[in-house]
């Protein structure tokens, strides 16, 4: 099993958890962009909170960068925010694009899945999350202030004002349908092919 991450701490953080939970032989993390996993074949690929840093102009290489890695028959699982009302601008929340995910772009699940379908990837299923992540933004700022000390001895005063500020209308966003998340399901055909979607 490999995992991939852009971030040294999360990396770090990733391989002590698996060695605690004694599967270091069998999981291997590495530093690296997806599109560096050229040629390696996959039996699943599960690809979490990425879409939503791919942005519009880069979803459908980044949907045939997962087809590329996958073997025959093999499954993708992407989770990945969703903007829900395509007649707002993606990039209208300036407040989380400037302090917490500056290169943050939502896509609509449709635009997801065209790429998707353009990149002869199967879909199976779609699952959407919206009122069940809005639950666990809940969790989240509860234990957010109840550590409010250590989060502060970590990030400092004005960061932790930031995430504070952003749980909260994160959670709002969740509950009133401005986004949600949604989990897609799909197969590359076991012959690998799949005619393409006409003008893709």
């Amino acid at each position: 099993m490999t995992g991939i991450t852009l971030s040294p701490s999360q990396a770090e953080l990733a391989r002590e958890l698996v060695a605690q939970a004694g599967v270091a032989d069998r999981v291997e993390i590495r530093i690296a962009d997806y599109r560096e996993l050229a040629g390696e074949p996959f039996d699943a690929i599960a690809s979490i909170g990425m879409a939503e840093h791919v942005g519009q102009s880069q979803i459908d290489d980044y949907a045939r960068s997962l087809f590329r890695v996958l073997k025959p028959g093999g499954v993708v699982l992407n989770h990945a925010i969703s903007l829900m009302r395509p007649e707002e601008d993606p990039l209208a929340d300036k407040f989380t694009m400037r302090y917490v995910f500056p290169d943050g772009e939502p896509l609509l699940l449709s635009r997801v899945q065209l790429a998707f379908e353009r990149a002869r990837l199967r879909t199976e299923h779609v699952e959407g999350f919206m009122t069940d992540y809005a639950v666990t933004l809940r969790h989240w700022h509860d234990r957010l202030d109840e550590h409010l000390e250590e989060a502060e001895r970590l990030a400092g005063p004005q960061r932790l004002r930031v995430w504070r500020l952003y749980l909260r209308a994160a959670r709002h966003g969740f509950d009133v349908g401005y986004t949600s998340v949604y989990q897609i399901k799909a197969r590359k055909a076991l012959d690998g092919s799949q005619s393409r979607v006409r003008g893709a």
